[in-house]
């Protein structure tokens, strides 16, 4: 099964990207915040993969955060969520909304998806409200990483210079934040972006 590629972005229109991995165009079908996470055209990007397969139809799903790619399967195992329903969800709500809407049984939260009734939604949160606490989440992947470095911080200042370097915001404050975990919150501001530099760069 194809688990993860690693190319060039391509293509893109409303609902799907294709990557060029080698030579070979590989169509995957993504959420609106894994559209917006994975950069501009011709940029190197990275998409973890989820491979449906029907009598009838095969097509790759595109997550950029394998948490993303965790509640899709989560959410298509309830009955009357199918692929497009579930990117529908994902791209309404981050993980971390989707998490808390679940815990707290909270259905117009997840029925502020495109194509979700009230219904669904309620039996969305009811099906998973029991398995949403293990689920990763937090506030959210990419914008718990623009949210975990307040203004005026080294941190904030880090994320600052790689987007004044061209990087996109979302991708600055994730590399940002997992150079904060490697380095430590003491860490000086120009070995934070040192390091941050790899990370949005690789």
């Amino acid at each position: 099964m194809i688990a993860k590629l690693t190319g060039r972005l391509d293509a893109t229109g409303d609902d799907w990207a294709i990557v060029d991995v080698g030579g070979v165009g590989y169509l995957v079908h993504c959420s609106s915040r894994t559209l917006a996470a994975l950069g501009e055209v011709g940029e190197a990007c990275t998409v973890h993969t989820e491979l449906q397969v029907s009598e009838n139809d095969m097509r790759l799903l595109g997550f950029a955060e394998s948490a993303e790619r965790d509640w899709f399967r989560l959410l298509t195992g309830v009955q009357g969520v199918g692929s497009k329903v579930g990117l529908a969800i994902l791209s309404a709500l981050s993980t971390g909304e989707l998490r808390d809407a679940c815990g707290k049984g909270d259905a117009a939260m997840v029925a502020r998806a495109q194509g979700v009734g009230p219904k669904l939604a309620g039996r969305i949160v009811n099906e998973l409200k029991d398995k949403a606490g293990a689920m990763p989440g937090g506030s959210g992947g990419f914008a718990a990483a623009a949210a975990a470095a307040p203004a005026g911080s080294v941190g904030a200042d880090a994320a600052s210079a790689l987007e004044n370097l061209g990087f996109k915001p979302a991708v600055a404050a994730q590399a940002v934040a997992r150079a904060l975990e490697e380095l430590g919150e003491g860490a000086s501001e120009g070995d934070l972006i040192r390091v941050a530099l790899k990370k949005a760069a690789g």
